[in-house]
């Protein structure tokens, strides 16, 4: 009976000073992603006012969510619509939102 209690605190210990854990404990924090990228869905750019800023910006000034087709492509990404757009989503346009949704922290 005393074995299994041992052989417990034995492997207790090997997890503790395996390779894989100390690793883990040494390896620097991730990067954080970008709160917002060209394939968020749009309604979720739309929600916040740094990102609706970003899309107005590129769209002349427009606020997409008053575009009459806006309940259909709402959850799309801007990646997802530009081929559907018919040329008015350039791969220019997504390459500067991508990057001005990027710089929002």
């Amino acid at each position: 009976m005393k074995f299994v209690p041992l052989a417990a605190l034995g492997l207790a210990f090997a997890a503790m000073t395996s390779p894989v854990a100390v690793l883990a404990q040494d390896a620097p924090a991730p990067a954080p992603a970008p709160a917002f990228t060209i394939d968020t869905p749009i309604e979720t750019l739309m929600a916040d006012e740094r990102a609706k800023a970003v899309l107005a910006a590129n769209f002349g000034g427009q606020d997409l969510s008053q575009h009459p087709a806006y309940e259909q492509f709402k959850a799309l990404s801007l990646k997802t619509l530009a081929p559907f757009s018919q040329g008015l989503i350039t791969d220019e346009m997504l390459t500067k939102m991508a990057a001005d949704l990027a710089a929002i922290q």
